[in-house]
């Protein structure tokens, strides 16, 4: 890229975001599917987050609170890339910020959560399978570590999961919604960090497309809509978005 921000990205009042595990990668969260991803260096790993591996099998849910212990979410901090973003709220720029990401670093770092679409949900809520019932992800871990490998509801006996979308999990009608919205109502559309491999959110880009918006995608490898966008950034994400948001 060169050094040059476009005028369309510099002059727009309505942007709207959306972020992907490459955001995170800063803070010290590994990102799925890049070169050195979870996936990518364990495949079997994916089945911690699959529905029907979960419910069927007790020793999946052992290794997925291991998992969720071992990345240690809650220790980590806000980096460049989250705080350009608070950046661009205060500037009264930013139409709403879609999220893939289940770690709550955008709200720490500042975001205000009403504009905070978390269409993966959060990883900081456990909720039953059964009942509902929620309660924190710190208060299930430190059961895990008192001995409860897979700790059950204490309402019901029922199956406890952190409070995010699964594979073969329905997303929330509702948080999808305001997603949509967002995307066919901005003059940019700013993909970042995200493969947009993963439907139906990679397709609020098609919706901001074809709304008329402009399309920017900072992302460290290709993406399916790269011949689609205005704009492709392949810098690193912690310096590219504090230059392109500066305006």
């Amino acid at each position: 890229m060169t050094d040059a921000v476009p005028d369309w990205l510099t002059d727009a009042r309505r942007i709207t975001v959306l972020t992907g595990a490459g955001i995170s990668t800063d803070s010290g969260i590994p990102d799925y599917r890049g070169p050195d991803g979870v996936w990518t260096r364990d495949p079997d790993a994916e089945k911690l987050v699959t529905l029907s591996y979960y419910v069927a099998d007790a020793d999946i849910r052992r290794r997925a609170w291991l998992m969720r212990r071992e990345l240690g979410i809650g220790d980590v901090r806000p980096n460049a890339g989250h705080h350009a973003l608070v950046g661009l709220e205060r500037a009264g720029r930013l139409r709403a910020l879609v999220t893939q990401n289940v770690d709550g670093l955008h709200q720490a770092a500042g975001s205000s959560p009403g504009l905070v679409l978390e269409v993966h949900g959060t990883v900081h809520r456990v909720e039953c399978l059964d009942c509902g019932d929620r309660t924190t992800t710190a208060e299930t871990l430190a059961r895990v570590d008192a001995g409860e490998p897979d700790p059950a509801c204490r309402v019901c006996g029922g199956i406890l999961k952190t409070a995010t979308v699964s594979f073969g999990q329905a997303l929330d009608g509702a948080v999808l919604d305001a997603a949509v919205t967002a995307a066919a109502d901005c003059d940019v559309f700013l993909a970042v960090g995200t493969s947009l491999g993963v439907h139906p959110v990679a397709g609020l880009t098609d919706v901001a497309a074809a709304t008329g918006a402009r399309v920017a995608i900072v992302n460290a490898e290709p993406t399916p809509y790269d011949d689609l966008a205005d704009l492709v950034v392949r810098e690193p994400i912690g310096t590219a978005l504090p230059r392109l948001l500066a305006a």
